[in-house]
């Protein structure tokens, strides 16, 4: 890989012709590109410990605060490399600029029960945080991501019960939890808040409550809400009244004798707890249960059929919706809108400001997409303040607000149906952005809605119980970097289908896409560098030939194609482009050879080979820091480099780096997956028999649930044994 072409495969050398999808192409290359990878990897290694790259204590200095430097006097592993962060643009809140597209990014709430698995992630945070940090490197952006844990309803009571602790102990723990994961996958949040108030039934000012309430008053007010009895299962032990997931029965569909009270895990069917068959109360299965009258509130949805309907048609034709989010949708249309009740007989929840609902809490896909807009609160300065109403309820003075949102297709109806429909019938046809009062303009309503696809693991479930998968809380215990875990599932992503986690698939994309074409030119090129001076030479462009012009022509189709699916949030064609960039890199190294250019006395060629290789690199780093912001941050490191601004739209053929500018010595950023390592974590996490079988295990335990369980986020689930149960907020 670093000296002739002759060692390597020539499919391989063709970096641009090797789609990122499809493996049929390193497949036919066989073993021995994993081998190749392996080997020149091992021999980067060895030459970083041979030369164990020292410097003086100026050096350490340098390293430390900024000046010039290199590494502490010792030997350097990769995951010792410093992070050359990019500057924060702002210490307060942003809040939407004109002359700007205003880019306000949501992914789905985790819900705070559990712990995210590697779906849960790639559906949901990841997607929106690649699209954040992609919107934020183009000028004419501005951008704000909001994110947060999901809160209140029957799932967090339940688990209380389980660990014997309060519903906000509950949220306490796994808010930490979820912070921690995302922390150390290097998800940007502008702000990660959460729904829930110590004391729901005093939390007058707390944004949720607030927010919750006003559009609740808006739709009453509109005729929107209606009352109505219906009838529930009442548990006589608890002498209570049981939401739907503390009812469990026999699916009167597919007789599945554990079904929930809301969804039925077998069949995929939305229930009401009232249809199960032989009831029973999950909090106690000893306990009687019985059928009784209680009050609720109803939305009625039939009424905004034709908003919604206009809606999704909108965004159909523009594409700004994905084709299963349209389809879902559409189908929900096409079924026939149904009122849907939105009050629950709980006590962890927002409080229903209806007269005679004093004991009674918001359903929490009523009360859940509302914290984006709690959040946004939070960020800006809490309920009061005139910030958040920016964003969700903009003046025209900053221009319009984009509201792009990101999650699983099990969310779908209740993002594209429901959040719209809340948004629309609290507010007038009249209401527009020029009135005087803030509380009179009409909401943001979602303009593009990424979804994905469910992820499965090896060829089965994910399930925390039984240790089949990876969670984001052991993800880092396997040694592997957040940058290869990102790289990967973004890879992987499911957009138009399921997809499959593998560690032999990540072994293998780990080996021929990270380790030999982006580690590779950017090791081989700071290599080439630090023997040619270790300075970036000046560009002589009379010295251009043919391989210069193979370089820009190809770097500038790879930007244009990049820019082009991230603004469309193809987020896996965008990060085909950047191995594109890459990869133009790499052959214009070995289509100008600079060893032979230097034994050849050709000073000019030599040193715009070295200038554009060391150019493109700085360039390899922003369009792989939405993926790999890690990667990035250390490449612009090893540059001794601030970050490029902004993604251009081509390359800049007169360089990005100072003429003299000096660069650090080369090291390794990524290492080769062996065979012992893919055996190793198969058996870590293939379940609790430590065996591979253990993914089947879970799988087939869940036999009977071979349909779509929802796991909240985008990672498919299945019944008891099955994926971890995220929240499936269906009933």
């Amino acid at each position: 890989f670093f000296a002739s072409s002759a060692a390597m495969d020539p499919r391989c050398l063709a970096h641009e012709g090797l789609p990122l999808l499809d493996l049929a192409a390193t497949a036919s290359c066989g073993t021995s590109l994993g081998q190749l990878c392996a080997l020149e990897a091992k021999k980067l290694e060895a030459i970083a410990r041979k030369e164990a790259i020292r410097v003086g204590s100026a050096a350490a200095a340098k390293a430390k605060g900024g000046t010039k430097g290199q590494y502490e006097g010792k030997t350097v592993e990769r995951s010792e490399v410093p992070r050359r962060r990019r500057a924060a643009k702002s210490a307060g809140p942003v809040l939407p600029e004109a002359g700007k597209d205003n880019v306000l990014i949501t992914s789905a709430l985790p819900y705070v029960n559990n712990v995210p698995h590697l779906g849960n992630i790639i559906g949901c945070v990841l997607s929106a945080d690649v699209y954040a940090r992609w919107c934020r490197l183009r000028p004419d952006k501005n951008v704000v991501y909001i994110c947060g844990t999901d809160e209140y309803g029957t799932a967090t009571e339940m688990k209380a019960l389980q660990e014997g602790l309060t519903p906000r102990q509950i949220c306490d723990k796994y808010h930490a939890i979820h912070r921690g994961v995302y922390e150390w996958f290097d998800i940007g949040f502008d702000f990660f808040g959460r729904t829930s108030h110590p004391d729901p039934k005093h939390s007058a000012g707390w944004p949720q409550t607030e927010i919750a309430q006003e559009i609740f008053k808006g739709l009453s007010a509109r005729g929107l809400v209606k009352e109505q009895s219906v009838e529930q299962v009442f548990c006589t032990g608890c002498t209570r009244f049981l939401a739907d997931r503390f009812v469990e029965g026999v699916c009167p569909h597919c007789e599945y004798d554990d079904a929930r009270g809301d969804q039925c895990d077998s069949c995929g069917k939305l229930l009401n707890a009232t249809e199960l068959k032989s009831p029973r109360c999950s909090v106690d299965k000893s306990h009687s249960v019985e059928v009784r009258d209680s009050s609720h509130v109803f939305l009625d949805l039939p009424s905004l059929g034709g908003e919604l309907t206009s809606l999704v048609e909108e965004r159909a034709a523009s594409k700004a919706w994905s084709s299963n989010c349209v389809a879902t949708t559409r189908a929900w249309l096409a079924n026939g809108l149904q009122p849907r009740c939105i009050s629950r007989d709980l006590t962890w929840g927002t409080p229903v400001p209806h007269p005679g609902f004093e004991s009674k809490v918001f359903y929490v896909w009523y009360d859940a997409p509302i914290g984006y807009m709690s959040m946004t609160a939070n960020y800006t300065g809490g309920y009061e303040s005139e910030g958040w109403r920016k964003w969700w309820q903009p003046d025209g003075s900053a221009g319009k607000v984009r509201l792009a949102q990101f999650m699983g297709k099990d969310n779908i109806p209740f993002h594209s149906v429901i959040f719209p429909a809340c948004l629309k019938g609290s507010k007038p046809a009249s209401a527009s952005a020029a009135a005087s009062s803030a509380k009179d303009r009409p909401w943001t309503v979602v303009e593009e809605m990424s979804t994905t696809e469910y992820l499965q693991y090896e060829g089965g479930r994910f399930s925390k119980s039984r240790g089949v998968g990876v969670f984001g809380d052991n993800a880092k215990d396997t040694g592997l970097s957040a940058d290869v875990w990102r790289f990967y599932l973004l890879s992987v992503r499911p957009e138009t289908s399921d997809t499959a986690f593998s560690w032999d698939d990540l072994a293998a994309r780990n080996n021929s896409l990270l380790l030999a074409i982006v580690g590779n030119f950017v090791n081989r090129t700071l290599s080439l560098a630090v023997k040619a001076g270790g300075t970036v030479p000046a560009l002589r462009p009379e010295a251009f030939g043919p391989a210069e012009a193979a370089l820009f022509e190809s770097a500038d189709a790879a930007l244009a194609e990049y820019n082009e699916a991230l603004a469309g949030r193809s987020l896996r064609s965008g990060l085909n482009a950047a191995l594109r960039v890459a990869g133009a890199g790499n052959s214009f190294i070995q289509a100008t050879e600079p060893w032979t250019l230097k034994k050849e006395g050709k000073d000019a060629e030599y040193h715009n080979a070295i200038a554009l290789a060391l150019h493109m690199v700085h360039l390899v780093a922003v369009v792989f820091e939405p993926y790999m912001p890690s990667f990035a941050d250390r490449v612009c490191h090893l540059l001794d480099a601030d970050h490029l601004p902004f993604v251009p739209d081509t390359f800049n053929r007169a360089g990005t780096l100072p003429v003299g500018h000096a660069v650090l010595p080369a090291v390794p950023l990524f290492r080769p997956i062996t065979d012992d390592d893919v055996a190793s974590w198969r058996a870590r996490f293939g379940g609790s028999d430590g065996s591979a079988a253990g993914a089947a295990a879970a799988a087939s335990a869940g036999a009977a649930a071979d349909k779509k369980g929802k796991g909240k986020g985008g990672a498919k689930g299945g019944a008891k044994g099955g994926a971890a149960k995220g929240k499936g907020k269906g009933g």
